[in-house]
């Protein structure tokens, strides 16, 4: 496609060329669009609007990664332009209407005007009728002029160049809309570049250009953008609520505030891994990237809990809170590392992009790998350092409490 991109141009000189999503994924992702990227602009003044548009969409094509760049609606549409002079038309006894009716019949068939069915008495079946000027038989400016057109209650019909004066002219193919308000769309498709940096290009250049549009006039920005920050929105959130949710569960079942925080503090390095491993594998941060570092918070904050549990129970069995941990942290060794080596181990064919679609599902199995290798260094080192620290600290104040 790449090559098609960068030939087709150049063989085909003044031919605007863009390709259409073939994948079903690419299809659901762009909520019925043609294009990833939509940039519409909304307003009533479409002329203007135009020119805007125009101007916005060269300054697209100097954008990275940004191809398949056209404005969708064809402003230079060519029509004929059919005025009545409604006085031959009274004199000859029919309306302007009754003109736009036969025309419409004669050149798009009778069947939305003026259906006509025959019922065959022998089978009962109703056929439906319709009547149309063959195509070929309007070739010309000529052959338009000689259509003709009646009315009711006329005997003879009269051809159009009797009636009507025919003008050439141009216009827009169709109006289009979005809520209702006219709007004029600018699409465009991503290759070799991340839809993120893509999309904080055509910010840029929108929050600019805004000074130009008309009264009335906005930029609304649709497509796979769209979605995308909506759904970064709504998994940033889903990603603090998780934490928030693990951390208030916890508590409920440690009966304690400080027991959970030492557990959670294996989290900031699960991110710090999933952020770096990203980065060295040129990976971009997506949406299956931030499924799987929900995934692995999930896992973390569980070998937290073998390791954090295990040492409540040594430090109630002697009291002395550096033993506790460091016990905890031999004892858990084996069944946290079984349980992240599982995990990581699972992901490497997913994190490998192997097969067909895989590269979609890379960033998922490579966000939890790099989570989890950081995250479980966290859990058997950081983690009882932690437990140790604070549970020393607060068994040193709990003697001058009782002798308060």
């Amino acid at each position: 496609m790449a090559s098609l991109r960068n030939r087709l141009p150049v063989e085909f000189p003044g031919t605007t060329f863009y390709f259409l999503p073939a994948d079903m994924v690419t299809q659901i992702l762009n909520f019925g669009l043609p294009a990833p990227i939509d940039v519409q602009i909304e307003g009533a003044d479409v002329a203007t609007n135009r020119n805007v548009a125009d101007q916005v969409l060269e300054q697209f094509r100097h954008v990275p990664g940004l191809t398949d760049l056209r404005v969708q609606q064809t402003f230079d549409y060519p029509k004929f332009h059919i005025t009545v002079d409604r006085t031959k038309a009274q004199q000859g006894g029919f309306s302007q209407r009754d003109i736009a009716t036969g025309l419409l019949i004669s050149l798009s068939g009778s069947f939305q005007t003026a259906p006509i069915f025959f019922l065959n008495e022998k089978n009962g079946v109703n056929y439906s009728l319709v009547t149309q000027t063959p195509q070929y038989a309007i070739q010309s400016l000529t052959d338009l002029q000689n259509v003709p057109v009646s009315g009711p209650g006329m005997i003879r019909p009269e051809i159009l160049a009797d009636v009507a004066s025919i003008n050439r002219s141009n216009e827009m193919e169709a109006l289009s809309h979005y809520n209702i308000r006219r709007v004029v769309d600018i699409y465009g498709s991503v290759q070799g570049r991340d839809l993120g940096g893509v999309g904080r290009d055509i910010s840029r250049i929108v929050q600019a250009d805004e000074h130009l549009l008309p009264r009335g006039s906005f930029f609304r920005v649709r497509g796979q953008l769209e979605t995308m920050h909506t759904s970064y929105l709504g998994l940033f959130a889903g990603l603090g609520f998780s934490i928030v949710l693990v951390y208030m569960l916890i508590v409920v079942n440690f009966q304690s505030w400080l027991d959970p925080f030492i557990i959670i503090t294996a989290l900031p390095a699960a991110l710090c891994g999933i952020i770096l491993f990203l980065f060295f594998t040129h990976t971009t941060l997506s949406v299956p990237a931030l499924t799987g570092s929900i995934m692995c918070v999930g896992v973390a904050t569980a070998n937290s809990i073998l390791v954090i549990s295990f040492a409540k129970e040594r430090l109630t069995h002697h009291g002395d809170p550096a033993l506790a941990a460091v016990e905890s942290g031999f004892t858990r060794f084996r069944p946290v590392l079984m349980t992240a080596l599982a995990m990581i181990i699972g992901m490497v064919p997913m994190a490998l992009g192997l097969g067909d679609g895989g590269e979609e599902n890379a960033p998922l199995g490579r966000a939890v790998i790099g989570g989890l290798m950081c995250a479980t260094l966290a859990t058997l080192f950081f983690v009882p350092a932690v437990f140790s620290l604070l549970h020393r600290k607060q068994h040193s104040d709990q003697p001058q409490e009782q002798a308060i």
